[in-house]
């Protein structure tokens, strides 16, 4: 019981990272936006977009999990690479016209916050 315990407060740890948290709204708000896409983009851009997003979270939680040295800053720069790949995927349904300007404006926000967050993160562990 008590090595349950503390595996459940160690595997929450992320939960404290603010740029855990802005990447977690962000993909919590990716799939919101992305449930009112067209059916054919379901295997196409909506696919692509949640994976991106959801990948930006994943990897803070596998890398502080893994590591606190180089190996969580190779985590967190796939995090950054997930992050740009949203950030061409949101471009992209805005000029198809599939998002509105104030969606994109409201989602790029937050992806700048986290983006942000996430290079002053590596910056700090790489010193």
């Amino acid at each position: 019981m008590l090595q349950k315990t503390f595996s459940m407060r160690e595997q929450k740890a992320y939960h404290k990272l603010i740029v855990w948290q802005k990447a977690h709204e962000f993909a919590k708000d990716i799939y919101q936006l992305t449930a009112r896409f067209p059916r054919e983009e379901q295997y196409g851009l909506t696919s692509q977009l949640r994976r991106a997003a959801v990948s930006v979270a994943a990897n803070i939680v596998e890398g502080q999990a893994k590591s606190k040295g180089p190996e969580f800053v190779r985590f967190l720069t796939i995090s950054k690479g997930s992050l740009a790949e949203s950030e061409y995927y949101l471009e992209l349904a805005l000029e198809l016209a599939i998002i509105t300007k104030d969606e994109f404006n409201r989602l790029e926000q937050l992806r700048q916050e986290t983006a942000f967050l996430l290079h002053q993160l590596i910056e700090s562990l790489r010193r």
